[in-house]
């Protein structure tokens, strides 16, 4: 409950909800954030009072100390559920600030809240290769998912977003004062350090070196088919490579497939769908490197994990991963599928004490980014928005 205004604030405790029904890896970046902030939460901060929206599956698996409830919250994302029930059930908890960790913020949501924005890709994807929607559906969901992201952000008390990127290109969007958007970079998992024995895992994948590693999803932002033309070019220079690609099976998965098909690159390029955590620290490590082609991204977290399992990254060169990584990547121009060749045979090339030199530096560097840093910056977020609330 809140105490008076009259009280110091340091004795101001909150009722802070935060809607985790994207909890879990099966829902990628953003079901990982969900699950380090929750858990960094924990051990941080013991005075506030905690609410979380689950669904059944971690409804059950969740396991938490006193000063947090749980609410089971079944309500799939985007759905007419989410936009006429979840409001009702807030306004009946009545937290102090409600944390969205996502734009899926109900439209007619009248609390106060804060939201987290991880990019504004899907202002930039439009059109037939963005969606697996029919026409009409498609271009009805495109106005839907327009007005609720301006909702998010325009209803919002404060936007946290992943990099100093997302935050330019938010504010510049829709002409937000920028003291709003509060950057809160985020952190690397300790689970994706290689836990498996080489030997194992790469039989199990039928994995052969050298190769190189993506993983993620196939979006076509991701620009896969580009770094699978440049892998192609390099096998036909008699340069023998495969590229790996571990990414959950769905529709733009099975369309890379067949134009992995198409192009007959069978050979060099294989789809291994999801790897868990601990495997996949293991083909990082063993990998020549982990490819990054991204054209866009709000943070690039999958490259951060491939630094610490102890690979190189090879990626693009966009503002968002030279503002994260800075000089601790190999960059090439993701446009040009010759430019991704030439730095992957560069990588190929590279002297064995380089490549141990560089890895190493990349590791002490990423040490700079951590959870619990994001963590305690989204509590002071909170803290600020309910003393906004209070118009202290």
């Amino acid at each position: 409950m809140l105490e008076s205004p009259e009280n110091d604030e340091n004795n101001f405790a909150m009722k802070i909800l935060i809607d985790a029904r994207l909890y879990g890896l099966e829902n990628a970046g953003l079901g990982r954030y969900i699950i380090n902030l929750i858990d960094e939460l924990v051990n941080l901060d013991k005075k506030n009072e905690y609410v979380l929206l689950l669904r059944k599956k971690y409804f059950k698996q969740l396991d938490l100390p006193e000063n947090w409830e749980k609410v089971p919250t079944d309500f799939r994302h985007y759905s007419f559920a989410e936009q006429i029930k979840l409001p009702g059930l807030i306004k009946r908890i009545n937290p102090d600030i409600t944390h969205f960790p996502h734009f899926n913020v109900p439209i007619f949501f009248r609390g106060k809240y804060i939201v987290t924005i991880h990019d504004i890709l899907m202002h930039k994807q439009e059109g037939k290769k963005a969606t697996t929607l029919p026409a009409p559906l498609y271009y009805f969901k495109r106005i839907g998912y327009r007005v609720a992201f301006r909702k998010a952000v325009c209803g919002s008390l404060k936007i946290i977003v992943p990099s100093k990127f997302v935050k330019k290109e938010l504010a510049d969007y829709y002409g937000l004062n920028k003291d709003k958007v509060i950057v809160a970079y985020e952190g690397v998992d300790s689970n994706l350090i290689p836990k498996g024995t080489e030997k194992r895992i790469l039989k199990k994948y039928k994995v052969t070196k050298p190769y190189l590693i993506y993983a993620g999803n196939a979006y076509p932002h991701k620009n896969l088919k580009r770094a699978i033309e440049a892998v192609g070019q390099i096998n036909k220079e008699e340069k023998k490579i495969t590229l790996l690609i571990a990414s959950a099976r769905n529709v733009f998965a099975k369309r890379l497939k067949g134009f992995v098909a198409k192009l007959n690159a069978q050979t060099y390029v294989k789809l291994l769908g999801f790897v868990p955590d601990d495997e996949l620290g293991t083909l990082y490590k063993s990998s020549l490197a982990f490819l990054y082609p991204s054209l866009s991204e709000g943070f690039g977290l999958p490259g951060m994990e491939a630094i610490q399992a102890g690979t190189l990254v090879l990626a693009s060169d966009i503002p968002v991963f030279q503002e994260v990584y800075e000089d601790n990547v190999l960059y090439f121009n993701p446009l040009d599928f010759s430019s991704i060749a030439k730095t992957i045979k560069n990588a190929m090339s590279m002297g064995e004490k380089e490549r141990e030199r560089r890895i190493s530096r990349s590791q002490n560097f990423i040490k700079r980014y951590s959870w619990i840093k994001m963590a305690k910056k989204t509590l002071e977020t909170y803290e600020d928005s309910a003393f906004i609330r209070q118009g202290k």
